[in-house]
């Protein structure tokens, strides 16, 4: 594996902060052969399965030109631009949780032996993660998981095995979802601090002019700009870029004010609208595997028939589970309201008092994924309705 320090916030100095690069859209493949060469696995989004999904990426060739994805309450929908655009999309259900805290982690493995039992680790990861394409909220989701999983009293090593030295290539949104309400959590359209490289595409209707304007984060991502030998931005590509930002922080699907969420729900804890939302939701858990966020697992011990191996997984867990609250005497929460309440509530509220922010980023997938269409930013304008 090659040894990558764990990327720090006071690395992004001003001076770095201020380097702004073109990048022409024909060169995205010497960026990622770069990445490559420093031996870092690339991972990116693709089309497959009639979805734009995260896994590795060959070469620039595999990126999702040209296509976009529609969203709605309970609706995705993939569809093909009429441009050559790149990151002309938001997102998908997945996100760089998958990689960094995976949903299926073995923890280790025994192995009966003539003298008793053998213990065996799992084995590191073999190569630094460089993640292309994460989107501003993405962003502020990775500094949410770093501070519960890598920051606190009690570090998570598999996560700190992942996460460790990643190389992050941000890339700026032009185009909200109808789902999303980044601007409202202060974490987009625009890629925030975190990123060692950030991408803001313009023109991708004319291959003639089609290009980033790419700024560094970090030191190593101002060294990767140098060996790729770009000319530094124009005043017009830096407004342009500027532009594109203001348009998509005006035109997001959704909105919420996060001061006013928190009011609300430690104001209307017995209110009757969470029976309403319990006779629509179906605790499926949809919106927590598909939330940036969410951390929570749970341990599965398993052996195999003969006796002589055991493993101990640690796997995804969701608080819409029934189990999940489960001590003597059965669950704590048990109706749907209260599981629905449990999670909106960590999510908007109580999230402050633990991590000192908000635990939505307003990327909207728990909308657009939820399959009965329950709104998050509606659930919670229906307090305050409520509430008045």
């Amino acid at each position: 594996m090659v040894a990558h320090a764990v990327p720090d916030p006071a690395e992004q100095t001003p001076a770095a902060m201020a380097e702004h690069f073109v990048l022409a859209s024909s060169r995205l493949a010497e960026l990622i052969a770069i990445l490559q060469a420093d031996g870092y696995a690339v991972q990116g989004p693709a089309v497959r399965d009639s979805a734009i999904v995260i896994g590795p990426l060959a070469d620039a060739a595999a990126l999702p030109h040209g296509w976009t994805a529609r969203q709605e309450p309970a609706g995705y929908r993939l569809q093909q631009r009429d441009d050559a655009a790149v990151f002309g999309f938001t997102h998908g259900a997945d996100s760089w949780k998958k990689l960094l805290h995976p949903a299926r982690t073995r923890l280790w493995s025994a192995e009966r032996t003539a003298t008793g039992f053998a213990v065996h680790e799992p084995a590191p990861p073999e190569a630094a993660l460089a993640l292309f394409g994460v989107r501003g909220c993405d962003l502020r989701a990775i500094a949410a998981q770093d501070r519960v999983l890598m920051q606190g009293a009690f570090p998570d090593a598999e996560y700190i095995s992942h996460r460790e030295g990643a190389f992050i290539v941000a890339a700026d949104c032009a185009e909200p979802s109808g789902t999303c309400f980044c601007t409202s959590m202060g974490s987009g359209p625009q890629a925030g601090p975190g990123f060692d490289l950030a991408l803001t595409e313009l023109d991708p209707a004319d291959p003639a002019t089609h290009r980033f304007v790419v700024r560094a984060g970090t030191a190593r991502g101002l060294d990767v700009l140098r060996r790729l030998g770009l000319h530094p931005a124009a005043p017009a590509d830096l407004a342009a870029g500027e532009a594109s930002v203001i348009k998509a922080r005006a035109s997001m699907g959704r909105q919420m004010d996060p001061q006013a969420a928190r009011r609300v729900l430690a104001e209307q804890r017995e209110s009757a609208h969470w029976q309403d939302v319990a006779q629509r939701c179906l605790t499926c858990g949809n919106c927590t595997m598909v939330c940036p966020t969410c951390f929570c697992t749970t341990v599965e011990d398993t052996s195999d028939l003969s006796g002589d191996i055991a493993e101990r997984w640690r796997l995804w867990d969701s608080c819409f589970s029934l189990d999940f609250s489960y001590v003597v005497g059965g669950p704590v929460r048990q109706s749907a309201g209260g599981r629905y309440r449990q999670w909106i509530s960590h999510k908007l509220l109580t999230w402050y008092e633990q991590f000192g922010e908000s635990g939505c980023v307003g990327c909207g997938r728990c909308i657009t994924w939820c399959p009965v269409g329950i709104d998050i930013t509606a659930e919670i304008a229906a307090l305050q309705a409520a509430a008045a």
